[in-house]
């Protein structure tokens, strides 16, 4: 047990050191641009884009950082914006779809996934998500409350002022990380050390079924769950090459894991940004499991017929 708190203390640590080099500069760079004539000219520029999704121009910047690096880049952007709650959440649940795009499309191209499919399904969810939410949701226009942010609008009057003020949404940034990271931290490594991911694994061989895949896909399913596509990437690699995973089963898995991956991380780390996490974790495995569903119907009627056409050339 000590070992287990020792060794997920020192991951959380580090873990939280190394994101905390992404969301700290991003966080302090993005909030001392937002007072200069760039930040207008480009939500200007950008506006009558990110309007389809209901979002404002500016919430453009948390979406590009948040595809190409990774989802605490994002939120160290987030955080230096005011936006509305109903934009924090469309932001979120699109960077929930399509995040990290670089690093995990590596990932699945690694395990065997071709990546068209791989950015079709993740950005086609996230675009058509937001447009979703912004139709049918007409509330949230107060303005977002991040954490430990101050409630007060600051207006800085001169760039020490807008230094400093920039240099303290950053560590509150980096704070709020470590509060989320280092326990999440220690709960895996007890899970880990406990052997409860395999547990796990036969806990989800009934959802593998009916998600239309065997239960040898169970083991990729759960360390994609868990811990998520990057950091679950070896043990997933691991699983495909030692359960002999199929084609088939590989793909709706990363199709439900790319829609739905390290659900308890994913979903704590915007507890921050003051929005109902429990609705967002619900669309993602509610999108997750449909989607993947009907995709293993499609493609069991496919070698219905491909049968079906054999057999009757064979006759």
């Amino acid at each position: 047990m000590k070992n287990s708190f020792k060794n997920g203390l020192q991951s959380g640590i580090q873990t939280t050191w190394t994101l905390s080099k992404v969301i700290f500069p991003i966080t302090l760079f993005v909030s001392v641009l937002q007072h200069t004539p760039v930040l207008p000219w480009l939500t200007k520029l950008i506006t009558p884009i990110m309007g389809i999704f209901g979002l404002s121009g500016e919430a453009a910047i948390p979406l590009v950082i948040g595809n190409f690096l990774n989802l605490y880049a994002g939120i160290g952007a987030i955080l230096s914006l005011d936006l509305t709650v109903k934009e924090v959440f469309i932001l979120a649940l699109m960077l929930s779809f399509s995040h990290n795009l670089l690093i995990e499309s590596s990932v699945a191209a690694k395990v065997g996934m071709k990546l068209w499919i791989i950015l079709i399904v993740r950005l086609g969810l996230a675009f058509s998500s937001a447009i979703v939410v912004n139709l049918v949701w007409h509330g949230g226009n107060e303005l977002a409350q991040y954490g430990f942010t101050s409630k007060q609008n600051v207006t800085p009057d001169n760039w020490l002022e807008i230094i400093g003020f920039s240099l303290q949404k950053a560590c509150l940034g980096v704070l709020q990380l470590a509060l989320i990271v280092i326990p999440l931290m220690l709960v895996i490594q007890f899970l880990k050390d406990l052997g409860l991911l395999k547990t796990f694994t036969r806990w989800m061989a009934p959802v593998t079924k009916m998600l239309g895949m065997k239960e040898n896909t169970s083991m990729t399913l759960v360390a994609g769950l868990t811990i998520g596509l990057a950091f679950g990437a070896g043990v997933m690699i691991q699983a495909v090459k030692e359960d002999n995973v199929s084609y088939k089963d590989l793909t709706l898995a990363f199709i439900f894991l790319v829609s739905c991956h390290a659900v308890v991380e994913d979903t704590l780390i915007f507890i921050p940004l003051g929005i109902p996490v429990l609705p967002l974790l619900i669309i993602r495995l509610a999108v997750a499991i449909v989607l993947t569903m009907i995709i293993a119907a499609i493609w069991r009627k496919v070698e219905e017929v491909s049968l079906r056409k054999e057999s009757t050339y064979e006759n």
